[in-house]
């Protein structure tokens, strides 16, 4: 056993580095059981174990999206390069195997397995002799605690999530959960917050919501819960022309007389709550069109209206194969 190991089990129940140990247990036992099995004698067996440990993905978003984000706000951006990298890598070797069990190609499969296996294991051997140790230097106390929310969406490779982790504090007092959109505390972040409102998963001026929304390569129109039009955005490239005169004006009268009677049943339906989506697609001036209808609703379920997208799919109808690389020099 590492002598990180046994520092990290003298952490509190669900620490996030702890948390890490605990995972670091189950692939170690997944490895080993790799090691152990023949995928020509016991096939099944082995393609368990490999989707198990597969499962190791929860592990690299968490740390590409919530570990290195906190150590970059102290300065140590290094995890960020080269580790990410290195997930990188894995990814790509765990792809190539799951190409080779989807073909039940048994050579291929011993012949690649061992440079995952082998990969997998130093980075554990990194991730205990640097990235954890720093990173307990480094993050304090109050920012492990805000771990978990963000951890819990992305997920553990553990059958059962661990505990939120309440801190290495004295007081007994129970944290209460606060949704992101109602957590108006203000975290040290690397630009100004004046002029800012707190959205679910960050901070945007006005000027900001405003861009993103003329720049969206979707058409979107927002009707209210009482029918009426309270907004669209103004992209460059709109599929369906709009004015400022529909604002405000009842859905029924925004759509010809051939399609009405189809968009109210789709309000009907979102406001009963048996339907939270429908989608079309068609021709139009020699495009292909998608156009998609989402019920919106607040946390409690309540119906707050329906959004309309439109975008010119044509393109994309074409794309075939993989793009991986920036073309622009070419």
């Amino acid at each position: 056993m590492n002598s990180f190991f046994t520092t990290s089990e003298k952490l509190p129940t669900g620490h996030p580095i702890k948390v890490y140990q605990q995972e670091t247990l189950l692939i170690k036992k997944l490895l080993q059981e790799l090691n152990a099995v023949n995928p020509s004698l016991e096939f099944q067996k082995y393609y368990n174990i490999f989707n198990e440990l597969a499962t190791i993905e929860k592990r690299f978003a968490r740390k590409e999206n919530q570990l290195f984000p906190y150590l970059e706000k102290h300065g140590w951006e290094n995890p960020s390069q080269g580790m990410w990298s290195f997930h990188d890598n894995l990814r790509t070797q765990i792809k190539i195997l799951n190409t080779h069990n989807t073909e039940k190609n048994i050579d291929k499969i011993k012949e690649n397995l061992p440079f995952l296996i082998g990969g997998i294991e130093r980075l554990l051997n990194i991730e205990d002799t640097r990235l954890f140790p720093t990173a307990l230097e480094l993050i304090s106390e109050t920012e492990w605690q805000d771990f978990y929310i963000g951890d819990q969406e992305i997920g553990w490779m553990l059958k059962e999530a661990p505990v939120p982790y309440k801190g290495n504090s004295n007081n007994n007092e129970k944290k209460n959960y606060i949704h992101p959109s109602e957590d108006n505390t203000e975290g040290k972040l690397p630009f100004s917050l004046e002029n800012t409102f707190h959205y679910d998963e960050g901070y945007m001026t006005p000027e900001q919501v405003n861009l993103l929304l003329r720049f969206l390569p979707v058409d979107i129109t927002y009707v209210d819960e009482n029918d009426k039009v309270i907004f669209y955005n103004r992209g460059n490239d709109r599929v369906f022309a709009r004015s400022k005169g529909i604002i405000g004006r009842e859905v029924r009268f925004c759509h010809p007389p051939k399609s009405v009677d189809m968009v109210l049943r789709i309000v009907k339906e979102f406001k009963a709550g048996t339907k939270d989506v429908a989608e079309f697609w068609f021709k139009y001036r020699e495009q292909t069109i998608h156009v998609r209808y989402f019920a919106i609703r607040d946390t409690d379920k309540n119906y707050k209206g329906v959004i309309e997208m439109s975008q010119n799919i044509t393109d994309i109808q074409k794309l075939e194969g993989e793009k991986r690389l920036l073309d622009w020099d070419s």
